[in-house]
């Protein structure tokens, strides 16, 4: 377990350089912007995944983009703050130059921290819903060391062209809120959530993936958390050592 003074912060689905959106230079400086202001009071900041919006790591090359995101990273980690970064499924193939250059601990699998007595389930959340059969089977396509082995052979234009093309067929391209929160009985990470609690108890589920502002509870003693996204809510979550808070930041200001 571990006792905190300060803050905890968590934050999902930036999506930085989107190609569907076209107001990513501005998005990164709001990021930016309160990364820094975070890390006054932060004693770990937790990267849920898909913070850019699509990854992908060569030997030699770094990609293009996001210099103000990953010197503002860098330096939150210098100071000793600890940063995680959990794989999203837009940018799963995150390897070893962001840890090594950035100095974060990057996280492939659900974590299971306790801060202050309170125990965390984190995760990005793709994957853990069992009824999604369709991606299940891609993100083990996309997970596989021979296809990640191909298309580092690939010349990186093209590569990143395949990405963008991709990613411009996601949600973020047709409407990312289309279907909202389905429910307690029918949103699978809430269904995967509430198995987990019959196993082991957690007080708090977070969760990105899904871009929905969520707070629900699991029973009596546990809560059900989606962080949002940085792209209609500009939304993250803190733990303050005793309670877990959503919140929006103020773009105006």
């Amino acid at each position: 377990m571990v006792q905190t003074q300060g803050k905890i912060y968590f934050i999902s689905d930036v999506h930085l350089g989107a190609p569907a959106l076209k107001n990513n230079k501005e998005r990164e400086k709001l990021f930016v912007r309160w990364l820094d202001e975070i890390k006054v009071d932060a004693t770990a900041l937790f990267l849920m995944g898909d913070i850019f919006d699509f990854w992908f790591e060569y030997r030699k090359v770094v990609p293009r983009g996001f210099t103000r995101t990953l010197g503002k990273i860098a330096e939150i980690a210098d100071s000793g703050i600890p940063v995680h970064y959990f794989t999203g499924n837009h940018d799963i193939w995150i390897f070893d130059y962001l840890p090594e250059e950035l100095g974060i601990i990057l996280h492939r699998e659900e974590y299971k921290p306790e801060f202050n007595g309170k125990k965390f389930f984190l995760a990005h959340g793709d994957g853990l819903d069992s009824s999604d059969k369709g991606y299940l089977l891609l993100k083990k396509i996309f997970t596989s060391k021979t296809l990640q082995w191909i298309f580092a052979r690939l010349h990186p234009n093209f590569a990143f062209g395949i990405g963008h093309n991709w990613s411009k067929n996601s949600r973020i391209a047709n409407g990312i809120q289309a279907d909202g929160y389905r429910g307690d009985d029918k949103e699978g990470l809430f269904i995967f959530a509430e198995s987990m609690e019959k196993k082991e108890h957690f007080d708090y589920f977070i969760f990105g993936h899904r871009h929905l502002l969520v707070e629900r509870p699991i029973g009596n003693e546990s809560v059900f958390i989606n962080l949002g996204d940085w792209i209609n809510y500009f939304s993250y979550g803190v733990f303050d050592g005793e309670k877990f808070e959503l919140k929006k930041y103020n773009i105006q200001s």
